[in-house]
């Protein structure tokens, strides 16, 4: 008897004891989908709903200030922070450096990220590392670590600048450009091309230059790691190419405009496809997908112009929408979405690619004559003389704001640089935080940041380099 009443307690135990646990399982996971969903409980104990603000910077361990409260031990990048929804100042600081700031908007069940916050060294170590010569032009590979130095000669100069001593090589570009003459007894030809335009391959491994030589443009495909497989495009295809893209990595395939219709050259046969899209006005790709905008040649088209797409490898185009005006197109990927943006005078239209939902429209108070697609698309910048337009992705935000030189260029992945009075500005790419770091800068030629670790600038005569951390 005692026997059966000992086995039903211990029946009754192992009843409870799950019944607790699954109930203790459930509570957790109920607790966790709140916590996801941004709920969570306040200094009150009241429940609120929040979002969380990841944050990094360069260098790492900056102190962190919200909305002035002053840091704690455990408020340094890299780290993540739950905020109230709304509003909020961030403020980074470390010894030695500059501050950084920006006020966010977090909204609740979201996550906010700051990736790019870069502190400068108050005091840093400057030295002249290249005697530029004769340069007279240069260019920053994508990635910053090459710079090639330009001069009237067929004989460049690319400097490796990633390294504690920068290695420079020579180019013999000889071969490559319709103007280059050379005397009997002359080392070097000189070079008489007008250079127009250059731009880097995803790899930096290839440079592409737009060129005119006397009335005529001239491509030219340098291939900075084997320069034997340079090529003149406009030479070996007999073509007029109004505008040339780099297509993939590898700088095998390119895309061209050749009396308004786009073509695709592929350098691995040297061929030249059929005419792919007529009447081209604009395109864009991100790998094989191609965006464009065209004029209808279709009889009877309810609209003069079109916006279309094809993957390459598929010679079929599909109409994505029809078009009463041209338009400007791009294509870019964040995070996991690909989006299509057009820009319609100053009217900027965002549509996802799958479905081609709309997704955002914005105003701007210009019409814009130069559009770029920042750091992993996270931004895209739209700009005319001296206005900027910058479209966050992150935030959903445009933001239009000024700098004081038109021409400006990328110092890192996220930050513009402008030289004005010979002064080096910067700005994040939303115009925030702007500073001058360097003085007497040649404007003629690019500044770079290398590694988190050097910047790059010219002046007078000289390429130099600062330390940007304690060394």
């Amino acid at each position: 008897m005692n026997s059966m009443k000992s086995k039903r307690h211990e029946s009754i135990k192992i009843i409870v004891s799950e019944a607790i646990m699954v109930l203790t399982v459930i509570i957790t996971v109920i607790v966790l989908a709140f916590i996801v969903s941004g709920y969570w409980l306040n200094s009150d104990f009241e429940v609120e709903r929040q979002g969380m603000l990841q944050i990094s910077s360069i260098p790492t361990g900056a102190d962190i200030s919200i909305d002035n409260e002053k840091p704690s031990w455990s408020s340094r990048t890299n780290t993540s922070k739950v905020l109230t929804s709304g509003e909020h100042t961030i403020k980074l600081s470390k010894e030695g450096y500059d501050t950084w700031s920006k006020t966010v908007n977090i909204t609740e069940g979201l996550l906010y990220r700051l990736h790019y916050p870069r502190l400068f060294l108050k005091n840093r170590t400057k030295e002249p590392v290249l005697d530029i010569g004769t340069t007279t032009q240069a260019t920053v590979s994508p990635d910053h670590n090459r710079l090639i130095l330009i001069n009237n000669t067929s004989e460049w100069l690319l400097v490796d600048l990633d390294l504690e001593t920068p290695k420079t090589t020579k180019l013999d570009i000889s071969k490559y450009f319709s103007g280059i003459s050379v005397a009997e007894d002359a080392k070097v030809g000189l070079f008489s091309n007008e250079i127009l335009s250059m731009n880097w391959d995803s790899d930096n491994t290839h440079l592409l230059l737009k060129t005119r030589y006397e009335d005529n443009l001239e491509w030219v495909l340098l291939d900075i790691n084997n320069l034997d497989k340079s090529i003149n495009l406009s030479k070996e295809f007999s073509g007029n190419f109004s505008k040339v893209e780099i297509l993939d990595h590898s700088s095998s395939t390119l895309l061209v405009v050749q009396n308004n219709n786009l073509q695709k050259i592929d350098l691995s046969n040297k061929s030249i496809s059929s005419v792919l899209v007529e009447d081209i006005f604009d395109f864009d790709h991100y790998n094989n997908d191609v965006v464009f905008s065209a004029k209808n040649t279709e009889k009877d088209a309810s609209s003069e112009y079109y916006l279309g797409f094809f993957k390459i490898g598929d010679n079929a185009t599909s109409t994505l929408q029809s078009l009463s005006s041209p338009a400007r197109v791009l294509i870019s990927k964040f995070y996991d979405e690909t989006y299509i943006t057009t820009l319609h005078d100053n009217t900027i239209i965002m549509h996802q690619k799958d479905d081609y939902d709309t997704v955002s429209e914005y105003q701007l108070s210009f019409i814009p004559d130069d559009i770029q697609i920042g750091h992993n698309g996270e931004f895209i910048v739209f700009s005319k003389d001296t206005t900027i337009a910058t479209l966050d992705m992150e935030a959903s935000i445009v933001q239009e704001w000024n700098i004081e030189n038109p021409v400006y260029n990328w110092l890192d992945n996220d930050m513009i640089y402008n030289i004005s009075n010979d002064k080096l500005i910067v700005y994040d790419y939303d115009g925030l935080n702007r500073r001058e770091i360097a003085e007497n800068t040649s404007p003629l030629f690019p500044a770079t940041i290398t590694d988190d670790r050097w910047l790059y600038y010219f002046k007078n005569g000289s390429l130099i380099r600062e330390w940007l951390i304690e060394h």
